[in-house]
């Protein structure tokens, strides 16, 4: 078993930490490589569930998470008086129903990875990878700042958009649009914030969401339903212009959310799409994460997704001195788990935010139904995510220090 491979990872947020931490328990020597400039604080609240879960209980994380939670104790759909029409407790569905037990910052969840990783994983932010070229023992990086050295496997454990997918594997990957856009951005907190998320739907397709956090400010979330129209390329300035032109004649919280854009630093607004690829491997490249398999955030399974897909990774990676033999291995075990993941009805952004006043009414009553005992089984399948449905090997890893691959 060759336990001294060199591995570059890229991107340091979820899927990127969790593979740098699995791997350097079996004494390989890792590097995690992040364009952001320094850690990347902040970002939306993610869930944890099913397996995701489990994956932080083998790390030894689950109460650190717990700790640094949200503590987010329901959603409430509201009305423009801001009058409750339905609502979801945190324990609803056993605690894997819209809002999970174990809800936290993207960015804190992030910080907990990397700080766990230890000093058996070098960090190097401010760069990303400028070129790649395959040799017959490794690959040779060119960073943008102008450094080259080889590696024996690089994986992207990037985004949607992710650019080294881009240098590997060009114009190969498929990308389901949703026909839905989304912002995410931080603003100051008002007394009404906490400490529930509200959800608040207007005719047009259009949402606006408050969400509490575990560090005195709120998430907003603003989503309106449109084709693709490259919003996601403009400039942070015109896309702030889009947003009032978008939510400007809406009421409830949403003056106070437009005016709150001025001081945000944070915006993040894209398109919501799935990433399909037919290979998540090329030569001694991979892709985990949502480089590989974006889910979408409708799914409600891009952490688990990540968290598991790394796991995986790091454990066959260990189990196999060839890569390709790794890599197929890791890719037969997630296809099923993909697969179901990505099966989000096209039709799931209008259910969530109907386009009339008659559907939001009959939104809320379909709501107020899915917690009564006769329909719950039923609309469990539209309101619970299937996080569990993979069975994760229980690899030979010591998750205190250096382990032994089981093979």
């Amino acid at each position: 078993m060759n336990a001294t491979r060199r591995i570059l990872i890229t991107g340091a947020s979820v899927a990127g930490p969790t593979l740098a931490y699995w791997l350097s328990r079996q004494g390989m020597e890792v590097t995690v490589v992040e364009r952001a400039p320094e850690f990347r604080d902040g970002g939306q609240t993610i869930d944890i569930r099913g397996a995701g879960r489990v994956v932080a209980q083998r790390m030894g994380i689950e109460e650190a998470i717990r700790a640094n939670s949200t503590h987010e104790e329901s959603i409430k759909f509201v009305d423009e008086q801001n009058r409750t029409r339905a609502q979801f407790g945190a324990g609803a569905y056993d605690g894997n129903g819209p809002v999970a037990e174990l809800e936290i910052l993207r960015g804190e969840l992030a910080k907990l990875l990397i700080e766990h990783c230890g000093e058996g994983v070098t960090y190097k932010f401010g760069d990303s990878i400028a070129s790649l070229e395959e040799l017959s023992d490794g690959v040779k990086v060119g960073f943008e700042h102008g450094e080259e050295a080889v590696f024996d496997l690089v994986i992207a454990a990037e985004g949607v958009g992710s650019s080294t997918r881009k240098l590997v594997f060009g114009n190969e990957v498929k990308r389901r649009s949703f026909n839905l856009y989304t912002a995410w951005f931080t603003l100051p907190r008002a007394p009404g914030d906490a400490p529930d998320m509200r959800w608040f739907n207007a005719p047009g397709g259009l949402c606006v969401c408050l969400r509490p956090d575990n560090l005195g400010t709120t998430r907003a979330l603003l989503s309106f339903q449109e084709p693709p129209g490259g919003y996601e390329k403009l400039s942070a300035h015109e896309q702030k212009s889009v947003l009032r032109e978008k939510f400007g004649h809406l009421g409830w919280e949403t003056p106070r959310v437009l005016a709150a854009l001025d001081d945000a630093d944070d915006l993040y607004f894209d398109q919501i799409s799935q990433v399909k690829m037919d290979s998540w491997s090329k030569g001694r490249v991979a892709l985990v994460g949502d480089a590989a398999y974006c889910a979408s955030p409708i799914s409600g399974m891009g952490t688990s997704l990540g968290m598991c897909g790394a796991y995986v990774l790091a454990g066959e990676l260990g189990r196999h001195d060839d890569h390709k033999e790794a890599f197929a291995a890791w890719e037969k075990i997630m296809r099923p788990y993909v697969n179901q993941a990505q099966s989000v009805p096209g039709f799931a952004p209008r259910l969530a935010s109907p386009h009339s006043r008659a559907g939001i009414a009959f939104g809320y009553a379909v709501l107020r139904m899915a917690n009564a005992p006769l329909f719950r089984p039923l609309l469990a399948k539209f309101l619970t995510p299937k996080a569990d449905a993979i069975v994760l090997p229980d690899y030979d890893i010591n998750p205190t220090g250096s382990g032994q691959a089981q093979t």
